[in-house]
């Protein structure tokens, strides 16, 4: 059975530097009928946990720190047994949320996921958050952008441990040197190609987006 792409969308709350916010969440799983990963558990453990169904879940891969990507992810853990993977540049964020509850492991730039056949390409993209991370998986033409890339533009960068100009390069750099064809899963809001946003690079820029 060929590796395939299952969304799931998840409601719950945004929350930092004071404010909390209602939000709508992307939770993509990769992988066959046998073994997955979840790319940002985030809300409803119990929700994932049925997408998941009786598969093996290899990995809770957290594409950064923001308590609405990783609110899910010890409780997804605990039922499963699956380790949490987080780049460690956002290790203060996530004390935030979990502050008794350490990853269990360390993504870092240039680290390759392999499930049901796939290799996901791990993409450290600081700016939206100071670990944040995209993967790259060449053989599904697709690309989780978690919050560094969406349809429109880049991550916020007005809160804390943000920075505008550094999301800028990671997006310029890491991903818009990426096939057009490839398919952006967004951590949320819609799917995109590179080929759609790249045109738009300048016009970010220009405005401050």
């Amino acid at each position: 059975m060929a590796a395939r792409i299952e969304h799931l969308v998840t409601s719950g709350t945004f929350s930092l530097d004071g404010g909390t916010w209602d939000v709508d969440n992307n939770v993509w799983i990769v992988g066959d009928d046998e073994e997955v990963i979840v790319i940002d558990a985030a809300h409803d453990a119990e929700a994932i946990a049925a997408a998941v169904g009786g598969r093996t879940l290899r990995a809770i891969v957290c594409t950064h720190a923001h308590n609405d990507h990783i609110d899910a992810a010890p409780a997804l853990a605990a039922r499963t047994g699956a380790p949490i993977l987080l780049h460690p540049d956002d290790l203060p964020l996530w004390k935030q949320t979990h502050p008794d509850r350490s990853p269990d492991g360390e993504l870092a730039d240039g680290w390759v996921l392999a499930v049901a056949g796939v290799e996901l390409t791990v993409l450290h993209t600081p700016g939206h958050a100071p670990g944040a991370v995209c993967l790259h998986a060449p053989a599904l033409t697709a690309l989780f952008s978690g919050d560094t890339l969406f349809a429109g533009g880049p991550g916020a960068t007005g809160r804390s441990y943000s920075h505008f100009p550094t999301i800028v390069d990671s997006i310029r750099d890491r991903l818009l040197t990426l096939p057009g064809e490839t398919v952006v899963h967004t951590g949320h809001g819609d799917t995109t190609t590179v080929g759609a946003e790249a045109p738009h690079l300048q016009e970010w820029i220009d405005r401050g987006f």
